[in-house]
């Protein structure tokens, strides 16, 4: 296990800048997720650790050591692909055990770590297999046993679960999250699922345009969003957003206004801005009401599931907390 640290790390492609300088110290044993929209620098940021990027500027260090200079493989680093990058041609246990082989590992040791790492991972019935005789899940536990057996000081996540169907990548969150755990190792993971972030993570560091817009945990980040864009992309259904002069606020600078829609109501008397009901979203223990505004914004108001919901097209009035709200300068930044 080892700390990992990024001083003013920055990553240029010919004259254009990609990573526009990051801070963070990662504790020992730490689970950081790197999340953010396609094109942000996730993964640009996430390969610098890896040393499969170079560092512009700036300074990797893990387990206090600076790392800019050393090859991947001299970094105790271990990394698990979006697409597996299991060899077709071995077996289970040949491809989890192939790291160790070229280390120059003991064939008994081989075969304790690669047996421990299995039960761990219930892939004890499969280590006879190939890839391609295993399910999606399935290959992406031997992707982790790979990573598992070499011991490192850091695992590295590039998106591991993108191929997944939706319940798979619930079930495999959980597994992740508790194999870290058990094992203690200071782990990076990027991904562009927020709902992800928000339940694997210490904590995140939410990317935006190469720039990292906010770093905490989950749930400060939802609760206090540093940015505009934090606020949008930091929940779901995202923050609703509308021009100040629609609803007003007293804060000096503010230009939007963002609410959540679960801090939202349909009010029928003294609202404090009407719109236009487009259509309704029922889900069972909830409904989603989507609202058109004077400024032309739309936003979803989140309420029990009831009968007496408005119509489409017909007129809607919105109520909420003056403590719910959060404004937002011309820059993008909270400015309450």
């Amino acid at each position: 296990m080892a700390t990992v640290s990024l001083s003013q790390v920055k990553k240029s492609f010919s004259k254009t800048d990609v990573i526009h300088g990051i801070d963070i110290d990662i504790e020992d044993g730490e689970f950081i997720v790197i999340v953010g929209p396609s094109g942000c620098g996730k993964s640009t940021l996430l390969r610098m650790v890896a040393g499969l990027e170079t560092v512009t500027s700036g300074e990797v260090r893990i387990g206090g050591a600076r790392v800019n200079d050393r090859e991947p493989m001299d970094r105790d680093i271990a990394m698990v692909f979006q697409n597996y990058a299991l060899y077709p041609h071995m077996s289970v246990f040949d491809n989890m055990a192939y790291g160790l082989k070229i280390a120059g590992t003991s064939k008994a040791e081989i075969a304790q770590r690669v047996e421990t790492a299995a039960k761990l991972l219930q892939l004890e019935p499969y280590l006879k297999r190939r890839p391609r005789e295993l399910s999606g899940g399935q290959r992406q536990r031997v992707a982790m046993g790979r990573a598992i057996v070499r011991k490192p000081s850091v695992f590295l996540f590039d998106e591991p679960l993108s191929n997944l169907d939706a319940k798979l990548r619930v079930q495999m969150r959980l597994e992740i999250k508790q194999l870290q755990r058990r094992l203690g190792v200071t782990s990076l993971y990027v991904t562009h699922d927020q709902v992800e972030a928000m339940t694997l993570a210490d904590r995140m560091i939410v990317m935006n345009g190469g720039v990292a817009d906010q770093i905490g945990a989950p749930l400060d980040v939802y609760a206090n969003p540093a940015t505009e864009f934090v606020a949008g992309f930091i929940g779901s259904p995202p923050t609703n957003f509308m021009t100040t002069d629609l609803a007003e606020s007293n804060k000096p600078n503010a230009v939007r206004l963002g609410v959540r829609p679960e801090h939202m109501n349909i009010a029928t008397i003294n609202p404090r801005v009407s719109g236009t009901v487009l259509y309704t979203e029922a889900l069972g223990a909830e409904t989603l009401v989507h609202v058109q505004l004077p400024d032309g914004n739309i936003v979803t108001v989140r309420q029990p599931a009831t009968h007496d919901l408005p119509q489409e097209g017909a007129s809607a009035g919105l109520s909420w907390s003056d403590l719910d709200e959060m404004v937002f300068d011309e820059s993008g930044r909270r400015c309450d």
